[in-house]
């Protein structure tokens, strides 16, 4: 039965159910029968590329229709090469080692037990998330590589391709003798059904919202089920009078200019007072010819005159669009201060050939990421070696940072004996 035959919150929990069974299974699935899936999907997409493309246009003569912004409509786009990146992406999770059942830090007690830890999966995750049809294939990927179930809720603009790419996920379990359920992908384009999904913890462990501020406030803020997510991407390079000026000007270039669209990409750049006047106006000039509008304090202004005032708001932004904010600073430790200060806790760098500066902001810095002599835009799972990620997290409990297939398990206590009692 279709969702839009029966009532949203009972399919809702109809799913639930499915998934909490099918999470039992997963979880003792073996690591071939795994990969046997992954690879399954991704043949399955390549064979029904033309089936894919099909239904992404319908969805994006919808979306024009709808007067969608350019930028939604890029990131709803799948073309020919998005589709096997699509396909290369699962294989890729294939070929990641399984997390699942690995056993550290055994050690021998003094009453002859063994303690140690297990990984194990999460259970059943769900996601929400905008636009971007890619993301159906990478989260199912993720979540059934480390064991879980998912419930994936797309948003209503990519509901065509989502739902042709979801038949590609089910044809790849079932030829790997698994729950076609493991993944399920929400039909309905109700908003109601959000609001289901993030209130069911008998059915779902963990939810990760992906896409604007606002569907993340509003889920951490309903959500009975734990969240990970982040919600602001304020990230910060410092210049500290100790840098490398050549360093100092290609890194924070990049971290501003790479992309302006990303949670990655910098937005406040703090030069300490002593070096500014070597630094800025080359920094400035590079851009200004780039087309970044730059909003400083007085002694930036001073040194860069077509800068504009920043206000107070401006160091609270996260502009994701060619604007930087310009602050000068007297000491790292008001450097630290003003990141502390005004970070959502995202990915902040220090440019410095100091080692002992470098080593107090790695420590006092209360980001999820912190860097030294290195762009912010590299905060990014397969940066980091994790082959991919399902989200970054800025919370400080369980996963933090990019959140690959570590991040999609917990550890549970283990401990072996041989008849051995308390006394």
């Amino acid at each position: 039965m279709k969702p839009d035959e029966l009532d949203v919150a009972d399919y809702m929990r109809r799913l639930g159910r499915q998934a909490r069974a099918a999470s039992r299974q997963m979880a003792r699935a073996s690591t071939r029968d795994k990969n046997a899936a992954l690879l399954a999907m991704a043949a399955a997409i390549r064979e029904q590329r033309a089936t894919l493309l099909a239904a992404n246009a319908r969805d994006l003569e919808q979306a024009r229709a709808d007067g969608l912004d350019a930028a939604m409509i890029d990131r709803l786009t799948l073309s020919e090469k998005g589709v096997g990146s699509m396909a290369q992406g699962l294989e890729q999770v294939a070929a990641l080692a399984d997390p699942v059942g690995e056993v550290s830090d055994m050690k021998r007690q003094p009453s002859g037990i063994h303690v140690g830890r297990m990984r194990v999966p999460l259970g059943v995750i769900g996601i929400i998330y905008e636009a971007r049809p890619n993301v159906t294939a990478d989260a199912a990927a993720l979540c059934l590589k480390s064991g879980n179930a998912a419930i994936l809720r797309g948003g209503k603009e990519a509901i065509n391709s989502n739902q042709a790419i979801a038949g590609c996920v089910r044809a790849g379990l079932v030829s790997a003798g698994l729950p076609e359920t493991a993944v399920q992908v929400v039909e309905t384009t109700d908003r109601a059904a959000v609001g289901t999904l993030i209130t069911m913890p008998e059915y779902v462990d963990v939810i990760v919202p992906r896409g604007g501020k606002g569907l993340i406030e509003r889920i951490s803020n309903e959500a009975r089920v734990p969240v990970i997510k982040h919600l602001d991407g304020i990230c910060h390079v410092y210049i500290d009078d100790q840098a490398d000026h050549v360093k100092a000007i290609r890194i924070a270039d990049n971290a501003k200019t790479q992309r302006y669209g990303t949670c990655n990409t910098m937005e406040t750049l703090i030069v300490h007072a002593s070096i500014a006047a070597r630094v800025l106006p080359r920094l400035a000039a590079i851009y200004v010819n780039k087309g970044v509008e730059l909003r400083g304090d007085e002694a930036a202004r001073k040194l860069i005159p077509s800068m504009t005032a920043a206000t107070e708001e401006d160091w609270r932004t996260e502009y994701l669009a060619p604007i930087l904010a310009v602050r000068t600073v007297e000491s790292l430790d008001a450097a630290i201060e003003h990141i502390n200060t005004y970070s959502s806790q995202h990915t902040d760098a220090i440019i410095t050939e100091n080692y002992t500066k470098a080593m107090r902001f790695l420590r006092e810095v209360d980001s999820s990421s912190v860097m030294v002599n290195v762009s912010t835009r590299f905060a990014d799972g397969f940066e980091y070696g994790l082959g991919a990620e399902i989200g970054i997290s800025t919370d400080k409990i369980h996963a933090r940072g990019p959140v690959g297939l570590e991040g999609l398990t917990s550890q549970k206590w283990i401990v072996l004996g041989d008849g051995e009692i308390r006394r």
